[in-house]
């Protein structure tokens, strides 16, 4: 399933609110919460070092904030660099 525009920017929005607004420049200004595949939710972030910060530090995070937005049970975040996107959107 792949996640709609508004989804994803309300997950981003979510994440806002937690981490503040200078992590979430930091962090998230390039974030794209993309699709799930299960219960595993595909995050893409704009390096490796940002995409292994999120995932070590808001994995938990992402999780029960997309669990509740879309609807269905996440219980792994996978964040990975934007060059290794499946799709185009």
């Amino acid at each position: 399933m792949m996640v709609t525009d508004v989804h994803d920017q309300a997950i981003a929005a979510r994440m806002a609110l937690i981490v503040g607004a200078d992590r979430f420049d930091r962090l998230f200004r390039a974030v794209r919460f993309d699709e799930v595949d299960g219960d595993i939710l595909y995050v893409y972030a704009r390096d490796e070092d940002t995409a292994a910060e999120m995932e070590d530090e808001f994995a938990l995070h992402i999780s029960i904030i997309a669990s509740k937005i879309l609807d269905r049970e996440i219980n792994v975040v996978l964040v990975l660099p934007w060059h290794l996107m499946k799709s185009e959107r």
